[in-house]
């Protein structure tokens, strides 16, 4: 089935994903390139409209990214947002201007007379969000204004009411009626009707994977994830028992992480390879973080080899790719600024030879979770917090040994506990316990100790690269350094982390 899609030629703006995701909660596809592709001879049928994203660079400057005009030659409607509404300007012959510095943050607009159907809901006074140093002084000829605020042009049309410019990010919360905006252009204007759904999504992908991969034996590597376990769903709704899930116990996990795999995955082919005495035994005496890092990433690698050598009828290796993984490895400016590689089963042996198979690589992380919904995984799978890959001997810092682990599972349990009882697992990025390797004098009844200090971890965050720590009510915050104190033995003190990424990171080590 032939979806109908919105296109998105990205010029390297930071929102760049968020008006796909705006568009897709519209149930319409979307797709984003980079801006310097060149126009195809045809656009086709199913491409409803085309969004020129913003960017950093100037219009005006010599690091404007080329740009092939014949993408603005098929008829379809073209929505630009700030450096995409200062590139029609120009290519229009508009008049453009340079502020002397950045405009950045809210403003209000007003609309015209004639504000054109994007700004139908507006209303003189409505916030906008804005982040732009050039603006367009002048419209070109063919268009007129649609919104005006600070004194500079805030939106324009055309005549026929087919092309629009907007200096503002409707993406972004900050702009109250944005997603109405958005709405009246993909719906109203390009008269997309919406049929990209989970279920759509389910159904035409089970069907290419079992022309895919035929008869063959695929290997997913499941670690408990959102994205590995939806992927293992998806494959297991398809392809049934051709589907073998490798599981690494490595001991590194937390309480009840391995019995939970075992009854949700109960009707897979599930392989647990029971690694935890390796694990440790290799990291006895390690307290250098990156050492760690290291040796739990090279014995991973062995022990997942060691299970996938058992399968030898096994041709294809399943990973949970998503979409911002293969837009990220492609640059608006060439090969030379690509950001990072997408494929994320780092270090597998070449000569295992299997090919790769990625589902979801056409979703964003909200899309996956949807989607692990209507194939029926549970609320704490489908909601389950990033975890990191070195598990938790990333979060006990020093030596880990096993009755540190210990220590350091019941308290983040604890955490996890009063977390779901306050109603905040799906408000919160990451939550966690940090165990440090510093001893403090503490009483307990009439007795003297000397134990170690955890600290609690609460971040917001999008997508890890930022973070804000959690305002979280004192009233809970002591709850939960109560019951570690009088729960766990061996922890006597428990502080919480305000500290903000960047400059601090949002695991310890």
């Amino acid at each position: 089935m032939q979806h109908q899609t919105l296109w998105i030629l990205d010029f390297g703006s930071q929102f760049t994903q968020l008006i796909a995701r705006r568009v897709r909660e519209l149930g319409v596809y979307c797709e984003i390139r980079p801006c310097t592709d060149p126009a195809p001879e045809h656009l086709p049928d199913q491409v409803m409209g085309l969004v020129l994203s913003g960017g950093p660079a100037s219009v005006l400057g010599p690091d404007a990214p080329p740009f092939d005009e014949r993408w603005l030659s098929f008829g379809r409607p073209v929505l630009g947002v700030c450096y995409g509404m200062q590139l029609l300007a120009k290519l229009g012959g508009g008049r453009l201007g340079r502020g002397t510095s950045r405009e950045y943050g809210l403003a209000r607009i007003e609309p015209t007379d004639r504000p054109g159907p994007l700004f139908a809901d507006f209303v003189a006074g409505d916030q906008v969000w804005m982040s732009h140093g050039d603006h367009v002084d002048e419209v070109p000829p063919g268009f007129r204004v649609a919104a005006r605020s600070s004194g500079i042009i805030a939106g324009m049309v055309s005549d026929d009411e087919r092309t629009f410019g907007l200096q503002f990010h409707p993406e972004v919360t900050h702009t109250t009626k944005g997603r109405e905006l958005i709405a009246a252009f993909v719906k109203g204007v390009c008269g997309a009707v919406g049929d990209w759904t989970p279920g759509s999504f389910i159904e035409e992908h089970v069907a290419a994977i079992r022309a895919l991969v035929g008869t063959d034996t695929v290997i997913c590597g499941l670690s408990g994830g959102v994205d590995s376990s939806v992927t293992a769903a998806l494959l297991h709704r398809a392809i049934g028992d051709q589907l073998v899930c490798i599981f690494v116990d490595n001991g590194l996990l937390r309480e009840g992480e391995v019995q939970s795999i075992r009854e949700e995955f109960r009707e897979y082919r599930l392989v647990v390879a029971e690694a935890a005495d390796r694990f440790l035994g290799a990291l006895a005496g390690v307290s250098d973080p990156e050492r760690k890092r290291k040796i739990i990433g090279e014995l991973f690698v062995r022990v997942f080899e060691e299970e996938a050598h058992q399968l030898p009828d096994a041709r294809w290796l399943a990973q949970g790719t998503l979409y911002p993984d293969v837009i990220e490895s492609t640059s608006v400016r060439g090969p030379s600024a690509t950001i990072k590689s997408h494929h994320n089963v780092g270090g597998l042996p070449e000569d295992m030879k299997l090919k790769l198979v990625e589902p979801l690589r056409e979703l964003f992380k909200d899309e996956v979770r949807a989607v692990g919904t209507a194939l029926g995984l549970s609320d704490a799978r489908v909601w389950r917090q990033p975890f990191p890959g070195p598990g938790l001997a990333v979060r006990c810092l020093g030596e880990v040994t096993e009755e540190r682990l210990r220590a350091l599972r019941a308290a983040d349990r604890i955490v996890r506990e009063e977390i779901a009882a306050a109603g905040l697992e799906r408000t919160i990025w990451q939550s966690f316990v940090a165990l440090l390797p510093v001893r403090s004098v503490g009483v307990m009844g009439d007795e003297r100790t000397y134990d170690e200090a955890a600290v609690i971890r609460a971040v917001h965050s999008q997508d890890g690269m930022t973070a804000d720590w959690v305002h979280l009510p004192y009233d809970l915050l002591g709850r939960m350094s109560t019951r570690i104190i009088n729960e766990v033995r061996g922890i006597n003190r428990v502080a919480y982390d305000i500290s903000s990424k960047p400059p601090a990171t949002i695991e310890w080590e």
